[in-house]
């Protein structure tokens, strides 16, 4: 068990209360519930947003935990990029949440947190999140030849290509996805009870007598 303790609720809302205060910044909203901090923020301004947090005394979010991404297919901006940063001055923790979409960039944090360039590159990978100024966005996770961004919810389960070892060629080579058998569907009404009529396979189990 932890030794430190948890901030007490008159400390969130001193920080709720804060950030609150900087709509200057791209804050529009900041939520304190189940013992968490989470603001919303606008793109343009994130820069300067996150420099503030780091520097502000009673603030002094000097630790980015995280970066991650967030697909809500059925937006307009479909793309929550959520950002996790630790105060270890003042026991604190923030979420922050900033929207956009497969075209528009959000501004890279890695001229205020170095961390993020890690963390921008698997958002980048994952799901499409392009982020501007980073000094080098490219895959991290996947192939350097992989197509799509795997957790977007569109992005199909098996994937669009499939690698394998040719004997033949001698190397790895990449080839369109193939499923070995068809997808069936059945229309049983009930998990218990089979269908009307006879599926294929069922005439072994009657020595070949439908």
């Amino acid at each position: 068990m932890s030794n430190i303790p948890y901030p007490r609720p008159d400390a969130l809302e001193a920080l709720a209360a804060q950030l609150n205060a900087r709509a200057d910044l791209g804050i529009t909203d900041v939520v304190v519930a189940h013992g968490e901090v989470t603001a919303l923020a606008t793109a343009g301004q994130l820069p300067a947003l996150a420099t503030w947090l780091r520097d502000e005394p009673g603030l002094m979010f000097k630790v980015l935990v995280d970066v991650c991404g967030v697909d809500w297919p059925e937006r307009l901006r479909r793309f929550d990029v959520v950002y996790h940063f630790l105060s270890v001055r003042h026991n604190l923790r923030l979420r922050l949440k900033v929207e956009t979409d497969e075209e528009t960039p959000v501004p890279s944090l890695v001229a205020v947190y170095p961390t993020a360039n890690w963390f921008e590159r698997e958002a980048w990978d994952l799901y499409g999140i392009f982020f501007s100024d980073h000094p080098d966005l490219r895959r991290i996770l996947t192939d350097y030849g992989f197509e799509g961004h795997p957790l977007r919810k569109d992005f199909p389960l098996t994937g669009y290509v499939e690698l394998r070892y040719d004997d033949e060629q001698k190397r790895v080579v990449y080839e369109p996805v193939k499923l070995t058998q068809e997808f069936r569907r059945f229309d049983f009404l009930s998990p218990w009870e089979g269908a009307k009529y006879i599926l294929p396979g069922d005439e072994k189990a009657t020595g070949g007598k439908a």
